[in-house]
């Protein structure tokens, strides 16, 4: 059996609908309050920070800030992103859920590998309906927010055959690199075509995705 590692933000989820104001607004309580000095965030200077893990993320961002104020930023754009979703403003990307049910029918396993939280995993479960096509969902938090081509090493015991990583991020790339696996780029996602440079090959648009892991797999 081949097992398809799946990345989630930037790969399945279009996650710039909740990000991006999450993000604006948690900046403009940090200036507002005088922690950081007002800027105005291209969607490009945000996007690049999807596909860290949350913690990560603030500590590279924001360095400066006192690390009760990061927190408090990390936990108030998390929430944020949370109630835009429940609330109906999140979506996968468009033909995703076709993708996704494509390479399920013909006997793929899928599983889901994310730099999120548990909590953030379990409620995109629940709202997209995402165990109809993942039998496995693994998370950063779940592992101490170590790597992800670590948290590979961890359970690829797990799962019996071959695997090929699908991702839009250097993290997911770095997975195949590290551990002697094929890639697939999702060149439609959020990442920089130098961060896909290793993979071999690049899914500019998500529908060549299933047609890609057939190739991969012949």
């Amino acid at each position: 059996m081949t097992n398809l590692i799946f990345d989630y933000d930037g790969t399945i989820h279009n996650s710039m609908k909740t990000y991006a104001p999450a993000f604006r607004n948690t900046c403009k309580w940090l200036s507002d309050n005088g922690y950081i000095s007002p800027v105005e965030y291209s969607d490009i200077q945000i996007s690049y920070w999807l596909g860290f893990n949350s913690t990560d993320m603030w500590l590279q961002f924001q360095p400066d800030l006192d690390s009760k104020v990061r927190e408090k930023a990390r936990i108030m754009l998390g929430e944020d992103m949370a109630e835009r979703v429940e609330n109906g403003e999140g979506a996968l990307f468009e033909h995703a859920e076709e993708m996704l049910e494509t390479l399920r029918n013909q006997g793929y396993n899928l599983i889901f590998l994310s730099n999120c939280r548990i909590h953030y995993m379990e409620r995109h479960k629940r709202i997209f309906g995402l165990d109809r096509f993942f039998s496995y969902f693994y998370c950063c938090e779940e592992f101490g927010f170590i790597p992800k081509y670590e948290i590979f090493r961890k359970i690829k015991n797990f799962h019996d055959g071959d695997f090929i990583v699908i991702g839009d991020r250097f993290h997911d790339i770095e997975t195949a690199v590290r551990n002697n696996l094929l890639s697939i780029g999702c060149g439609y996602g959020y990442g920089t075509p130098e961060e896909l440079s290793k993979a071999d090959v690049i899914a500019d648009d998500i529908r060549q995705i299933p047609d890609f892991v057939k190739y991969l797999t012949k």
